[in-house]
């Protein structure tokens, strides 16, 4: 049972929240029904928004008065499909070479503070966001609707390896708190932090020490890990479940992660500059789009509108950032839509986020797909710990590996006779042994990546 903090003394049962408690308790009440609209009614809701954004846009922020302007957009308190669809998306690229032009004139006072903030730059062209204090908000309150969305206990130990860790705490440092959100409204547990670039043993034993409810990292590291506790027979037997974010999960390391320890694996899609963008529903493994902060859209390649079983492109537009509006904003990330959850929830349905276009691998006749490898692929043949196929031509692959044993010449021919087998080409490989596959900006870790140019 979690229990609210409460601001009057002696006051324990009902709490009476704080200020700030009371805000996020206030969003949490709202988001609990909302998610149970239906879509009509969640569209409705996000048209009204959409129309005080458009407005605050075209009178406040100069890159939209002319963009807007263009498009025909007339102040109408609810923009027709036809407006919509015709505005154009916003690219990295646009971000970038607007500046300061995406800024608002006349950010409004209730909206709190404001602040820039910098994206890893994972696609190769970091960019620059301000938001404000309401954003943050936003943030918070749907951090908070997921930890109850799968009814974590606040009492247990949070054990998180992050990479932002590697300055503030390499070798581990423990708290006596989840921190905010969470310390800010309820009674929690201690909270451990470590640094992501420690050597998997090392996290191993760390994690071993503290026995934590809940462990939270990014996809790469949690597959080394579970593999790590399988091959060595370890445990982490008070383990509730095992959380994501900021990578591509695969139904392989679901099962890897089941293996390991016996417990789920829970996870979450934001970006820094958005927040938000979907989470996992608490009954399936698939994602609900966050509609109450984001209008999203997943656009095939004539900017169509994506129906359940395609894949295309993600397009946000931030609903409530009045500093910097991010209206139609790609950000080179491929998403499938679902269908309708049976859970009952009237919020989008994304059944896999599959990363970015780079991600694809081209087959000489022009043809894209998504890649899928399982790990077993690989370790099956040799003793590999960690792989990464880069497609450098149409017809070409390298593959780099840290396998501490070497191979061998015919080990080199079954993994070739493998990957040839699985994409259904006879491509061309090259081998490169390396002692350890770093991560790219963001400390994201890329399992494929094609440099095939579009």
């Amino acid at each position: 049972m979690n229990t609210v903090q409460s601001s009057v003394p002696r006051v324990l049962w009902p709490a009476v929240p704080g200020p700030v408690p009371a805000r996020l308790l206030a969003m949490g009440f709202q988001l609990e029904q909302s998610q149970w609209w239906s879509p009509g009614e969640i569209q409705g809701q996000q048209r009204r928004q959409l129309g005080q954004l458009l407005d605050h846009a075209r009178t406040t922020v100069p890159f939209y008065r002319q963009r807007l302007a263009a498009a025909g957009h007339d102040a109408n308190p609810s923009p027709s499909d036809a407006f919509w669809h015709g505005l154009p998306l916003l690219s990295r690229e646009d971000i970038q070479e607007a500046g300061q032009a995406l800024v608002s004139e006349a950010i409004p006072t209730a909206h709190g503070h404001h602040r820039w903030l910098q994206t890893s730059g994972s696609t190769g062209r970091p960019i620059r966001a301000l938001v404000t204090g309401l954003t943050g908000l936003f943030w918070n309150a749907l951090v908070l609707r997921e930890h109850h969305w799968h009814r974590r206990d606040f009492s247990r130990r949070l054990c998180a390896l992050r990479a932002e860790a590697v300055d503030n705490a390499p070798d581990g440092a423990d708290g006596p708190d989840w921190g905010h959100p969470v310390s800010t409204v309820y009674r929690s547990g201690p909270a451990s932090l470590m640094g992501i670039h420690q050597p998997v043993e090392r996290q191993a034993r760390w994690l071993m020490e503290r026995q934590p409810g809940y462990l939270l990292t990014h996809p790469s590291n949690l597959r080394a890990l579970a593999r790590h506790f399988v091959d060595a027979g370890l445990k982490l037997p008070g383990l509730v479940q095992a959380r994501t974010y900021g990578e591509t999960v695969t139904d392989e390391l679901r099962a890897l992660v089941r293996a390991a320890w016996g417990v789920p694996l829970v996870d979450a899609y934001s970006a820094q500059e958005v927040g938000y963008i979907a989470l996992q529903c608490p009954q399936h493994d698939h994602y609900h789009v966050q509609s109450e902060s984001l209008l999203v859209e997943v656009l095939d390649d004539d900017g169509r509108p994506c129906v359940p079983g395609e894949v295309g492109r993600v397009a946000m537009t931030t609903l409530h950032n009045f500093a910097m509006p991010l209206i139609r904003y790609v950000n080179q990330d491929y998403a499938e839509v679902g269908p309708p959850c049976p859970c009952g929830r009237g919020l989008p349905v994304l059944r896999r986020i599959l990363g970015r276009r780079r991600n694809m691998l081209t087959l000489p006749d022009g043809r894209r797909f998504w890649p899928s490898f399982p790990a077993h692929l690989f370790t099956e043949v040799a003793d590999i710990r960690q792989f990464q196929l880069i497609q450098d031509g149409p017809a070409h692959l390298e593959l780099r590996l840290v396998a501490p044993g070497g191979l061998t010449p015919a080990q080199r021919e079954e993994l070739a006779r493998r990957i040839v087998s699985r994409f259904g080409h006879p491509f061309e490989f090259r081998f490169e042994l390396v002692d350890a596959i770093p991560q790219g900006p963001g400390h994201k870790y890329e399992d494929f990546i094609s440099r095939v140019g579009d």
